[in-house]
């Protein structure tokens, strides 16, 4: 019972620490810079569009997201290592299960935001290059 609240501890701070990666760049967690034809362009009037675009995408929950791809991780990693071994090799797969399916879902997140802060400037009719 001590190896098991142990594990559920090392899968707490797994998730924790995945889901830190939340306020990346900009604010929203999108990792890239987006590019935009600049040709004429009011930037104080795109700065304020940008804003509000992240604002949008910041309505997508990357720590939740995270948490839920760790919890799905470490159930399909638990369930492969008892098939396949011993409840040692269960835990140790629910472990690595957990850290992949936290980052999983923290990119998958992540990509979302970006592609919301895309799509709305593209619809304030800015022409994204990337």
């Amino acid at each position: 019972m001590k190896i098991y609240s142990m594990s559920l501890l090392g899968l707490a701070v797994v998730v924790l620490i995945t889901s830190g990666c939340v306020n990346g760049h900009r604010g929203y967690g999108a990792a890239k810079e987006i590019i935009i034809d600049t040709k004429g362009v009011d930037m104080n009037d795109y700065y304020d569009d940008l804003g509000d675009c992240e604002h949008y995408a910041q309505h997508v929950d990357v720590g939740a997201e995270t948490a839920e791809g760790a919890v799905e991780g470490a159930v399909l990693g638990g369930v492969l290592g008892a098939v396949l071994g011993n409840s040692k090799t269960a835990e140790r797969s629910a472990g690595a299960g957990a850290v992949l399916g936290g980052v999983k879902g923290n990119k998958r997140a992540r990509y979302e935001q970006e592609r919301i802060v895309r799509r709305c400037l593209s619809g304030r009719g800015y022409k994204v290059l990337n």
